[in-house]
């Protein structure tokens, strides 16, 4: 007879980041902070709806 192997389940993937791994951000303006100080200027702060990351844009 064959020898009978067992399978293991498939990890998880982590669905919270979504296209956001592949660099696919959904960004969004924060009109919270529009001045920085340190600067001295107007900045756009931008955050990821999905992920939370931000970025922020000098004008």
């Amino acid at each position: 007879m064959a020898d009978i192997l067992p399978f293991k389940k498939p990890a998880r993937k982590k669905a919270s980041k979504g296209m956001c791994q592949h660099g696919f951000h959904k960004w969004q303006i924060v009109k919270d902070k529009q001045f920085d100080v340190k600067q001295g200027r107007l900045v756009t702060v931008s955050r990821c709806v999905r992920c939370g990351k931000q970025k922020v844009e000098a004008r």
